[in-house]
């Protein structure tokens, strides 16, 4: 399975530049009486609202200083990058420079930086922007969020990472970082932090009771490619086919059914059971073989159904077979309308018969002819009665009588109670997860 084109992480220029910059600087009263300040005072920038300190204290900066700080604010509207940073080394020579003047500086710096794609110069400047406390949480992390998406579309992955996890320590539920932090790990080649990193969004995602995203378990279904871990290459799929039950994935799930150590032949009408209902037969052979299975059960109303679908699909009646398609149509007709007369008789031999398996077995083909209720009764008396080739196959059937019957408790309880390693377990746990529309 392929992993997608890496997508750029979302830029946030715009958003920064107007943090940073959308407003000029402009002269204000220092003193609350509304008296000017004396002429050897220091005066007062107004910060933008959306850009105020978060400490309580009044900050200013000296008049000499004013000026030159309008003038890099115009030059920075006008895109005039390399006069802004001349003015910049200015009022960076400034003496005995305060904290706040030096904050409103850095804000100055940062706008060159992101404009001229000075990703280092940008992330330098905001960690002192952060350190100084004059900005408010919300945009703490929206400067970190911004030095880390800036690394991350530079492939610069260390450090994007470094600011990742930085941000996470701020806001751990943050969904967006939590799938940058996986895509590091991923473009990195450390699978194996993937995987944890992506199982542990998961399992949040479970206690929340939110459906993980298509591309979080993407790249974890990747990751196990990687690893070549096909038991967690395998969990996952079954994760796709909950939420996102592709014909794909559900194909790559259930074709490796009968590959599995232990599979058992008698199973393998079970197998074609669930690629019929999951719309992932590929070829007339499946439907004819399928048929085939059956008709050996003593299934015809199932094989009726099963080639009545082959042909719908054009995988049957059609090609150089199509003479012997025709063929299994008429007889599987023939067979269906002559067990439709013969289900009492039927039922009243396996009643007669020493063990169970005709009980089981009558019970499910009432099933398939529709009356669901009578053959689930009958089949509950066969496993009772014992004597059958293999309970936990007789089980899978029953389950599949009570999905087909609405009771989907009943078939979860007894899906789960399946422990064989025969394949009845993996196909009674993948019934539970065919959802139909």
């Amino acid at each position: 399975m392929k992993n997608k084109t890496q997508p750029r992480f979302p830029s946030l220029l715009a958003h920064l530049l107007f943090a940073l910059g959308a407003a000029p600087f402009v002269l204000g009263n220092a003193q609350a009486s509304g008296t000017e300040p004396p002429s050897n005072r220091s005066q007062e920038i107004k910060v933008p609202a959306n850009e105020k300190p978060s400490t309580e204290k009044q900050e200013f900066v000296r008049n000499e200083m004013v000026k030159t700080f309008n003038e890099t604010q115009t030059l920075l509207t006008n895109k005039q990058y390399p006069e802004a940073q001349e003015k910049i080394k200015i009022l960076n020579a400034f003496d005995k420079k305060t904290n706040y003047e030096q904050f409103q500086i850095n804000r100055l710096i940062a706008i060159v930086a992101s404009a001229t794609n000075n990703i280092d110069e940008l992330a330098n400047v905001f960690d002192a922007m952060i350190k100084s406390g004059y900005l408010s949480k919300a945009e703490v992390l929206r400067f970190t969020e911004g030095a880390a998406g800036s690394y991350f579309n530079e492939k610069r992955y260390d450090k994007s990472k470094e600011w990742t996890k930085r941000y996470l320590a701020l806001d751990a539920d943050n969904a967006q970082m939590q799938n940058l932090l996986a895509r590091i790990f991923y473009l990195q080649e450390d699978f194996p932090g993937t995987i944890a990193e992506v199982n542990r969004q998961i399992q949040a995602d479970d206690a929340a009771n939110r459906v993980p995203s298509y591309d979080k378990l993407h790249l974890l279904i990747s990751s196990y490619l990687k690893q070549k871990d096909m038991v967690g290459y395998v969990s996952v799929l079954e994760r796709m086919v909950t939420h996102y039950p592709k014909k794909e994935f559900w194909a790559d799930l259930i074709y490796r059914l009968p590959n599995k150590p232990g599979f058992s032949d008698r199973l393998r009408i079970d197998y074609y059971r669930l690629l019929l209902a999951t719309d992932t037969l590929e070829e007339g052979a499946q439907f004819a073989e399928f048929a085939d299975l059956a008709l050996l059960a003593g299934l015809p109303t199932e094989a009726k159904k099963v080639v009545d679908a082959g042909y719908a699909a054009n995988m049957l009646g059609t090609g150089k077979d199509a003479a012997k398609h025709k063929i299994l149509r008429d007889k599987v007709n023939k067979q269906a309308a002559d067990d439709l007369k013969s289900l009492d008789a039927g039922e009243a031999s396996a009643k007669a018969a020493k063990n169970g398996i005709g009980l089981v077995n009558t019970g499910y083909n009432f099933v398939i002819n529709g009356q669901v209720e009578r053959g689930i009764a009958l089949m509950e008396q066969g496993i009772a009665r014992g004597g059958l080739k293999s309970v936990d196959e007789a089980k899978l059937h029953l389950g599949m009588a009570y999905l087909q019957g609405g009771n989907r408790a009943k078939a979860t309880e007894i899906f789960k109670s399946l422990q064989g390693t025969d394949g009845s377990a993996d196909i009674g746990r993948y019934w539970l997860l065919v959802r139909k529309e």
